[in-house]
């Protein structure tokens, strides 16, 4: 790339960033609705440990897929095809890439259903053997999940490149909502026990059903808004073509370097599998807390830079390609070290509201909280990764966060060793290995990005960083006198007092957090308050 100024064209929109905000933390916290269901039904029990590493397999392949391979190497290839050949061009790869997608995602569906058995053993060793049998049905009946997901996957992609964000970002959202209605309905069908305490293997079974369902709205709501820009699908089995073949060569590094996460969850998972029953549950119910700010903030801040960092690399823009990457890291770090420091000092009280209830007990509030004050300490990392991460396929250096990516997971794996068992913190270790892990992918990306670019506005980030940890002191110090004195006696409160209580110690924290910030001067801050001006300008004008 050569050395040419920043054109005003190609930046990182704030409006498309808090749109897919907005769609993303509603997707979210549909999310968190659903496992509250599942927590008040099942609580953290040997069965909702089988539910837990049923969904894994089909749902570690919808986050390389969703979020990962698929996205990244087709928006890449997609955005080139049309800033280089037009629409035309571009749609006549979409129709190659759909088809190919539909027929070899039928194949690996398939495959995963006879080869349940031998996954189930992989992902959970030490499950018992009632405990491995309900697992591997439960596994069969949600994997079909995996095609649909990919196809919705595709879609989004195509609605990214084409600067549609916001109905791609809802589709989980109706992902959500079909699993919840369509859990509920076929658990209460199928089981006559369902929402009771004798509840069977009925109640299991419709929430996988449900989960199916939810795939095909998450996939059939974006149909409109892909007819809208344009696109009618025709299939196509020419796949012998140089956009195809850059896509899949795209996409196998890619997967092994956005899988890293994923893998390491699964190791961890296999590893839980051989300690009480319920340690499944608490990693899965604090991981997908902590998923929470990475989903709003991390996800949503790289699904606007991508498409922009390619254009920029794709017509040799250096200047412009690294000033928006950097913009992109400092910006997330900004909106995830204070959910970074609040999931830490906040842990017990936020678990205990949100999941605390019918078959959820206070010891399960306690160790999912501990799980959860683990994985927070690599959640910066985790953000950052999701912008930086990409930007390797932009500059063609796709074999870069693979290599990372092999290094991350074995590192994981030797770390569990001695955290979980060597050193006896059981599910805590694995949560703090995975932690630990985030922040040495992160660290080892950057390095190699900034000697591929030679600048990435690394004073400038160090300067950003030093605000933050001022400012993030500050809001440790309001979480832990919010905890000593507003959240003293807490437990033993009404529903509505705890909730009142815990919103008013996180919104005095982040509104001090972001006072102090202010007071620093920090620049990232000017985008955040832009969008929140016209936001409120609007809601005023109506």
């Amino acid at each position: 790339m050569s050395e040419k100024p920043a054109a005003p064209a190609n930046k990182i929109s704030t409006k498309a960033a808090g749109l897919v905000s907005l769609a993303v933390m509603s997707s979210r916290v549909l999310g968190l609705l659903r496992d509250q269901i599942f927590a008040a039904l099942f609580g953290a029990s040997a069965q909702m440990d089988a539910f837990v590493t049923a969904f894994r397999a089909p749902n570690l392949l919808r986050d390389l897929f969703a979020e990962g391979a698929l996205s990244t190497a087709f928006i890449t290839t997609f955005s080139e095809k049309i800033t280089k050949e037009g629409d035309g061009a571009a749609w006549r790869l979409a129709n190659k890439v759909a088809t190919l997608a539909a027929v070899f995602m039928s194949l690996v569906t398939l495959l995963g259903i006879w080869g349940a058995p031998l996954i189930t053993h992989l992902l959970a060793g030490g499950f018992d053997a009632e405990k491995m049998a309900l697992t591997v049905k439960l596994t069969r009946i949600m994997f079909p999940f995996i095609a649909l997901v990919s196809l919705a996957a595709l879609v989004m992609g195509m609605l990214n490149a084409k600067n549609v964000f916001g109905m791609p970002a809802m589709a989980s959202t109706f992902f959500n909502i079909g699993s919840i209605a369509g859990g509920l309905a076929f658990g209460w069908w199928l089981d006559p026990h369902f929402g009771t305490k004798q509840y069977g293997t009925g109640s299991l079974v419709g929430m996988a059903i449900g989960v199916l369902i939810g795939g095909l709205a998450q996939l059939v709501v974006q149909f409109p808004s892909l007819r809208r820009v344009g696109y009618h699908f025709r299939p196509d089995f020419q796949w012998r073509d140089p956009g195809v073949r850059r896509i899949l060569l795209l996409m196998g590094p890619a997967v092994i370097a956005a899988s890293a996460v994923q893998v390491n969850v699964m190791v961890n998972g296999n590893f839980a599998s051989h300690l009480s029953n319920g340690a499944v549950s608490w990693l899965s119910y604090a991981f997908r807390l902590m998923q929470l700010p990475i989903g709003i903030f991390g996800v949503a801040i790289s699904t606007v830079t991508l498409p922009v960092i390619t254009r920029s690399a794709a017509v040799g823009n250096r200047v412009e390609f690294r000033s928006i990457l950097a913009k992109g890291m400092r910006l997330a770090f900004l909106l995830t070290v204070p959910s970074t420091i609040g999931l830490v000092m906040l842990a017990r009280p936020i678990i205990g509201l949100i999941y605390e209830r019918r078959k959820f007990s206070p010891e399960d509030t306690g160790h999912t909280a501990e799980a959860l004050q683990f994985y927070a300490i690599g959640l910066c990392a985790y953000a950052g990764i999701k912008v930086l991460a990409p930007a390797f396929y932009a500059i063609g250096k796709r074999n870069t966060p693979m290599l990372v990516s092999f290094l991350s997971i074995g590192v994981n794996y030797g770390l569990n060793q001695i955290f979980t068992f060597n050193l006896g913190w059981a599910h805590r270790g694995l949560a703090f290995s995975t932690g630990l892990v985030a922040l040495t992918n992160f660290a080892l990306l950057y390095l190699l990005m900034h000697k591929e670019v030679k600048r990435l506005e690394t004073r400038q980030m160090i300067v950003t960083l030093a605000k933050l940890a001022v400012a993030g002191g500050v809001l440790a110090l309001v979480c832990w006198a919010g905890n000593t004195w507003v959240l003293a006696g807490w437990s033993e409160e009404g529903f509505l007092v705890r909730v009142l209580l815990l919103f008013v110690t996180i919104a005095v924290a982040a509104t001090v957090f972001f006072a102090v910030a202010l007071l620093l001067r920090m620049e990232e801050l000017d985008d955040v308050s832009a969008l929140a001006k016209r936001k409120l300008g609007r809601f005023v004008k109506r």
